[in-house]
């Protein structure tokens, strides 16, 4: 029975939303300016959509390597302070470290290479993080609150996103890239405290000298063989459902990547926006979506169906786009452009609310980290792919293909997600879990038919 004074994951649903909603508020704030603060103020600088789109591609790079960090995620940590929680104290440090670093950058826009790696720097440490809180979530996380921890967790993202895109915006204005950089750098390490201070099981050690000893749980999840880890993930991976879910991160991520990438651009070249006012308006609207994911996101799946949600998500975000492409007319209604950008980013964040749920609910404890980062580690190729595609669109097509090419994607997301059996995934995952061997026996696993 866990102690009063032992504050653990393991031990309190609100201890477990407290520190995912802190973990992924975290997250949201590098990608706030990263991914939409600073190609606006880019833009805004008459910076070309080549070199814009080469810092696009240069952030969303290292998200695609964390295939390759969140095995040893799963395979090195040090029990005793708990599977994950190590890595993401350890990829928050980073985190912090290099958003400090990338904030010494002199004179960025007469500096485009240096700019381009800093955000690529910032980026590794912040995939690291993502793919660190990721497994520790889908560890501790019962299937039961999977569907409201993946809505807190995705407004908190979009919440810190938001906040840190109006916040890094007026500091930019009103004193420099230095300031700006470095103040969401404090508020990412503040968040460090979080992990550091809360258990993932109540018998662990806080810090690496106190008392305290690993929980039998994570000794039995943990996997102490290569070859048995990969054994697990190639089990899971060789389900048809496994690469339709794949695909549907794929597409969706790519499609909105593309998409809000091509947003400032158009606000800024064709409405007459500023990057200011674009990135108070994408605040705006990261900031309510985000806090309507929170309060309704996880309420609505588990009230009316996962899929069914998510079905009507896409097909509105592809209608809305279809009537952006033909009222040209009011391209130039602040108004107009206003309101589309809010109610875009409140089904934006239910839908991508849905999908990672549906991630989460289909991974195994025993490769948490690996699984969960394969979902989102080609969510993050379909994003950079995304951040490529404007150039080359944009090039040769006019804004009215340009939004089309955005619907059509959204309809292959649909036709994808259609195809997807998300119940009998669960099952063949939780047959694969049961049936693997305990972590001594590991390298004498034998492949199950499914």
């Amino acid at each position: 029975m866990e102690s009063n004074k032992v504050i653990s994951l393991a031990g309190r649903s609100w201890v477990r939303y407290f520190t995912f909603i802190a973990l992924y508020f975290a997250e949201g704030l590098p990608m706030g300016i990263l991914f939409i603060g600073i190609p606006a103020w880019m833009a805004m600088n008459n910076k070309t959509v080549t070199e814009i789109g080469a810092f696009d591609v240069a952030c969303a790079l290292p998200w695609t390597f964390k295939f390759f960090v969140a095995p040893l995620m799963d395979r090195y940590t040090f029990l005793p302070m708990g599977r994950k929680r190590p890595w993401v104290i350890v990829c928050q440090l980073g985190l912090f470290a290099s958003l400090m670093v990338m904030a010494m950058i002199k004179d960025p826009l007469n500096h485009l290479q240096l700019l381009v790696a800093g955000g690529f720097l910032v980026s590794i440490f912040g995939a690291a993080q993502d793919a660190a809180t990721d497994g520790l979530a889908v560890d501790t996380i019962p299937a039961e609150e999977q569907a409201r921890a993946n809505a807190f967790m995705g407004g908190a993202r979009m919440i810190g996103s938001s906040f840190a895109l109006a916040l890094s915006t007026w500091l930019l204005e009103k004193y420099n890239f230095m300031v700006s950089t470095g103040t969401i750098a404090v508020m990412v390490g503040l968040v460090t405290l979080v992990p550091i201070l809360i258990r993932e099981q109540p018998v662990e050690r806080l810090w690496p000298w106190s008392a305290g000893k690993a929980s039998r749980l994570n000794e039995e999840n943990q996997i102490n063989s290569w070859l048995a880890m990969y054994r697990s993930l190639y089990m899971a991976f060789r389900l048809k459902n496994s690469f339709l879910l794949a695909l549907l991160l794929l597409l969706s991520q790519g499609a909105y990547n593309y998409f809000e990438k091509l947003l400032p651009i158009f606000a800024v070249k064709v409405s007459g926006w500023t990057h200011v006012y674009y990135s108070n308006a994408f605040a705006m609207a990261d900031l309510t979506g985000g806090i309507a994911g929170i309060l309704l996101g996880g309420w609505l799946i588990e009230r009316f169906g996962i899929k069914r949600m998510i079905y009507i998500y896409f097909s509105f975000i592809l209608i809305q786009t279809l009537l952006l492409s033909v009222l040209t007319a009011y391209w130039k209604n602040t108004t107009f452009i206003y309101g589309y950008i809010i109610v875009y980013r409140w089904v934006n964040a239910f839908a991508k609310i849905g999908v990672f749920a549906i991630a989460m609910q289909c991974c195994s404890k025993r490769v948490s980290a690996s699984q969960f980062t394969f979902y989102m580690t080609i969510g993050a190729v379909g994003s950079m792919i995304g951040a490529a595609l404007i150039s080359p669109v944009k090039t040769r097509f006019s804004w009215e293909a340009s939004f089309m090419f955005f619907a059509v994607m959204m309809a292959l997301c649909a036709l994808v997600l259609r195809m997807l059996n998300i119940n009998k995934l669960e099952q063949q995952i939780a047959v694969l879990a049961d049936e693997a061997l305990p972590p001594q026996h590991a390298d004498e696993v034998v492949l199950p038919q499914v």
